[in-house]
């Protein structure tokens, strides 16, 4: 396990975490029923009457001329909010600036950058609840969990197509570069995000291919039997119904691997003797150029760009996958095990054929006082029809289980610091949040 997973972790789910929530407030600026609501409160109501528009909010009448006079025109987003009798709208710019503020404050960086395990998904969740808390918006549990399950399966999505392990850091680079297209119009958060993009390229450029291999298998036992199925996934033919994703068998090759389909044989001097082909069950091609490590340039890869720019909000919808139920019909050879048991057991003659008499059977007695097998034989009333009782006792050395329950004690008090030190994983993180609010 790699520890220096979790900043690739936390960068690329919060920069899918951005992509939606934007996705969202745009919607919602032409949403008529304003579906999409956050929890308002009366401090937040009196931020928008304040003057000189200091929470970026504006009552709806005035919203058209503010837009145009504060922002220049640019594309914000909005989200129809109520109190009291009032409509307030909230721009995108507000709102995630000051999510990914709170993401990239360097205090917060600092401990992340740590060498550490990788969170579970329960401690990560937790995380980016409290992030997307960070400004006026809320979002109720059934939200989140549905937002958390469209970051994990994107991500989980552009792990599986990388085409090479040092591949994963231009995924990083796709979502700071979009995030920075988010937040250029406020020059401190701006700031962060490219102090945090010189971090990771300081920390990740000098890693050589063993130990970007083994990040990306930490990556993948992160992922594992994680199966969401996303609608948009499914629509474009990406996902099964089952929640695993379709790996293609066309496209470019990684950078420096040849293109699959010729076999090269060579004598003992190292010289080609002889060329033969086979078919791969795809259509291959040469590899592309490799796309810029550094904080500008072009990436080449796609992977990691906002998917939500031009979908609807049905089409982001999750759902838990199927679980998976095997139609197999019965064993044939159950029936033979099952009478060699009978058999070895002496209830059943071999041959198969039923012993006279009435059929006998016999029952094991664990323990020497059994008293809810006999009750319950004695309220059934019917004759019982064992050939016979075999007790079998297993609790013979009393003074010896009693030794081993004393030292078994022992153990559970030396293991309690352990599991409330495993129990506080991620606090640390938690408490900076706090503060940074």
């Amino acid at each position: 396990m790699s520890t220096r997973t979790l900043p690739l972790v936390f960068i690329n789910l919060g920069g899918e975490m951005l992509y939606i929530l934007d996705q969202r407030l745009t919607e919602s600026n032409t949403s008529e029923d304003g579906s999409n609501r956050g929890l308002w409160t009366e401090s937040d109501r009196r931020r928008g009457e304040g003057g000189s528009n200091p929470g970026g909010i504006w009552p709806l009448e005035q919203v058209t001329t503010q837009r145009r006079q504060t922002h220049g025109g640019h594309r914000l987003g909005k989200l129809l909010l109520r109190s009291g009798a009032e409509r307030y709208i909230v721009s995108n710019g507000v709102v995630l600036g000051d999510v990914v503020g709170t993401m990239f404050s360097k205090t917060f960086m600092d401990e992340l950058f740590k060498p550490q395990t990788l969170y579970s998904h329960r401690t990560l969740k937790t995380v980016m609840t409290r992030l997307a808390h960070a400004s006026i918006m809320r979002l109720n549990p059934a939200s989140m969990d549905r937002l958390y399950e469209l970051m994990v399966m994107a991500f989980k999505y552009q792990v599986f197509l990388c085409p090479r392990p040092k591949d994963l850091l231009l995924i990083s680079h796709n979502h700071l570069d979009s995030i920075r297209t988010l937040v250029q119009d406020t020059p401190a958060v701006l700031n962060q995000v490219q102090e945090t993009q010189r971090r990771l390229i300081e920390t990740y450029t000098g890693f050589p291919p063993g130990e970007l291999q083994l990040l990306r298998q930490t990556l993948l036992i992160f992922f594992q039997d994680y199966h969401i199925r996303v609608s948009l996934f499914l629509k474009s033919r990406i996902q099964n119904p089952n929640g695993r994703f379709v790996l293609g068998t066309t496209g470019p090759v990684p950078r420096g691997a040849d293109v699959p389909g010729l076999i090269r044989m060579l004598d003992l001097r190292g010289r080609e003797v002889q060329r033969c082909q086979f078919p791969t069950g795809g259509a291959y091609t040469n590899a592309i150029r490799e796309g810029s490590f550094d904080i500008s340039g072009e990436r080449v890869l796609k992977l990691g760009t906002n998917i939500y720019t031009a979908v609807n909000p049905e089409e982001t919808h999750t759902s838990k996958a199927p679980s998976a139920k095997t139609e197999c019909g019965p064993n044939p050879l159950a029936k033979e095990e099952l009478n060699l048991l009978s058999r070895l057991m002496g209830t059943l003659q071999s041959g198969s054929e039923p012993r006279p008499g009435p059929e006998t059977g016999f029952r094991i007695n664990l323990f020497p006082s059994d008293r809810e097998e006999d009750e319950a034989d004695t309220e059934g009333g019917a004759e019982p029809s064992w050939s016979g009782v075999i007790n079998i006792q297993a609790m013979k050395d009393v003074e010896a289980a009693s030794e081993l329950a004393q030292i078994l004690g022992q153990f559970t008090e030396e293991e309690e610091p352990s599991e409330k030190q495993t129990c506080t994983k991620g606090d640390e993180l938690l408490a900076l949040m706090d503060d940074l609010g």
